[in-house]
């Protein structure tokens, strides 16, 4: 059963970290890419999607990590564990203090409404959201290595 709740649990949060590097180093420098007003359409669409899926993903995530933590408290690779949830806590709370504000704002601008200084909000976003990236990049190799 510990190794099933393991291997869902590396999984899971592999295949989100898979996600969030991909808006990091593909998607938004497509984006950025784009003519006119498409580079800030389509980040507005990508927050309305995103903001719906990713929030389940990092509490699914957290959760399983704690489950995995509490059942496997025995075993010699806890620690590893344990440091992997505080990393995906601290990747909640800088969603929600940080990232989240500015997502919600974002995500209902149009090139009619959105503020002057959009392209310094969105440039917020994305050094924010590196280290996002790298916190749950470091919290998934701590789940990789406690599986070995």
């Amino acid at each position: 059963m510990l190794n099933a709740l393991q291997t869902i649990t590396t999984v899971t949060v592999g295949l989100m970290v898979g996600v969030e590097f991909s808006v990091a180093f593909v998607i938004n420098r497509i984006l950025d890419a784009l003519p006119q007003d498409s580079d800030q359409l389509g980040r507005a669409h990508g927050g309305r999607m995103l903001g719906a899926v990713m929030p389940v993903w990092y509490i699914t995530s957290l959760t399983l990590v704690t489950i995995w933590a509490i059942t496997g408290r025995h075993h010699q690779d806890t620690t590893l564990v344990i440091t992997a949830g505080a990393l995906l806590l601290l990747s909640v709370s800088m969603s929600l203090l940080l990232l989240v504000p500015i997502n919600n704002q974002s995500k209902t601008w149009t090139p009619d409404n959105r503020p002057a200084d959009w392209k310094q909000q969105m440039n917020r976003w994305d050094r924010l959201h590196y280290i996002r990236v790298t916190v749950i990049v470091a919290a998934f190799a701590l789940l990789a290595a406690a599986l070995a």
